[in-house]
Parts: structure tokens; C-alpha cells; sequence
């Protein structure tokens, strides 16, 4: 894991930004005060899941046969798992998923750069090509505390309900963009990040896409979080 030092960090996206590429779920931008956490370097493995799987007899992704994943296929992250079942691996570990902010904090860090790299997209920094890579091949696309693939490659599970940010009284949207305040759900859950198989501005470290907790994503997985107290045990 790596460790991300308390502080505020820009969260979000602005009203500028509204009329690019950002989604109105994103807005308003803001800075958000985040206390000290730990977040796994990389995506959760298939090799790593399958201890848990073995250990706790839950049910396979899908695609496994016979409860195993394919050969060769050890350092992919494990995809195909519902919400659930990404917070139970969690809690099985000693951790749990990271909130949003924690993971665009990560992501971002504190300078409000769009991609974990900095503000222009490059294809050679993140898997969003045509399948699912193993585990830190783009170690130059890395986030300034060193996370691997926060952009591309599979989308992560986060801890956090699909509901609107809270505005103050001058965060107003631009002319022309509705405000789409009917598609939050306290119901849906979020995922972050972008994977292999969607556009580029999905991979932008404010994006946020979010669907049933109970749904199996083939381009869904997921990373751990965990708090400074537990590591001092």
C-alpha cells in the first residue's frame, strides 16, 4: 500500500470544465479536507482474490472455471465482482474500499491535474486499448504518490452512493447544461477510473460512473483502502 498524507485537495469539476469533457454529476468543484489513509499500489489480483475465494467458499467471477481463473492470468485484476463482494474481500483483508474522495485524492493529488500523469491525455501511460492488462504495466502513467492504473485498465468499486455533490449559493451551471438532478440514487454505487474498453475522458481522475451494487462488470474490479490506526496495531 501506499500512504497519502492528510489535506484538501481539488475535488471535482468546474463549470469551465462542464463545457469539455466533465459530466455534470461532477460539479460543483471544491477543495475536500482528506485524513491520512493507505490504498493499495496496484488493483486487486485474480491470484489475490482467489485466497480469498478458496478461504471463504463465495462464488467465482463468471468467467473462472472450476473456480479458477485462466493460465497466465494470475497478475490481471479480478473483474466481474459485485459491490458486495468488493467490500467483503476488503473487510476479509483488514481493510475496506476507499471513499471517492480518498480515491480522486490518490489519483490526483492535490494540484487538480485531470489525469494522474497531468492535464493531457496519452495513451502510452494507460491501458485503454482493447483488453485487460496485467497488474502495473504503465509504470510511467503512475499518480504522484504511486498508484498504478487509477486510469484504464479496470474501473474500481469505491465506497461511495451515487448522490449529487453539495453546492453553495454561486455554484450555478452554465447556460445550456441541464442539470440532470433526477439520475442520482442513493441506491446506485460508484466506480472510478475508467478501464481498457471505454474513451478517454473517462478515465479522468473526476469521472464518476456508478450502476446497482449487486452488478458483475466485465471491466469492474476494485482496490483496498485502510486507515493509518489499524497499521499501528
Amino acid at each position: 500500500m501506499v500512504f497519502v498524507p492528510a489535506g484538501e485537495f481539488t475535488m471535482g469539476s468546474s463549470s469551465e470544465q462542464l463545457l469539455k469533457m466533465a459530466e455534470v454529476d461532477e460539479f460543483p468543484q471544491r477543495r475536500v479536507f482528506v485524513d491520512d489513509f493507505y490504498i493499495d499500489l496496484h488493483e486487486v489480483t485474480n491470484a489475490q482474490y482467489k485466497v480469498f475465494l478458496d478461504s471463504t467458499k463465495v462464488e467465482a467471477p463468471p468467467k473462472w472455471i472450476d473456480n479458477s481463473y485462466g493460465l497466465g492470468e494470475d497478475g490481471l485484476p479480478v473483474i466481474s465482482i459485485t459491490w458486495e463482494e468488493a467490500t467483503a474481500y476488503a473487510k476479509w483483508v483488514h481493510k475496506r474500499l476507499p471513499t471517492e474522495a480518498e480515491w480522486e485524492k490518490a489519483a490526483r493529488g492535490v494540484d487538480g491535474r485531470t489525469f494522474p500523469w497531468g492535464d493531457s491525455f496519452d495513451r502510452a501511460l494507460a491501458n485503454n486499448g482493447e483488453q485487460l492488462m496485467p497488474i502495473m504495466s504503465y509504470p510511467a502513467g503512475i499518480s504522484v504518490y504511486g498508484c498504478y492504473d487509477m486510469a484504464g485498465n479496470a474501473s474500481e468499486w469505491v465506497d461511495g452512493r451515487y448522490e449529487a455533490y453539495p453546492r453553495g449559493p454561486d455554484d450555478f451551471l452554465p447556460r445550456g447544461v441541464p442539470d440532470r438532478h433526477e439520475m442520482f440514487s442513493k441506491e446506485r454505487r460508484v466506480y472510478r477510473g475508467g478501464s481498457w474498453n471505454t474513451f478517454s475522458k473517462y478515465l479522468r481522475c473526476a469521472n464518476r460512473e456508478h450502476t446497482s451494487p449487486g452488478k458483475k462488470w466485465i471491466y469492474v474490479g476494485f482496490r483496498c483502502a485502510q486507515d493509518p490506526s489499524w497499521k499501528q496495531k
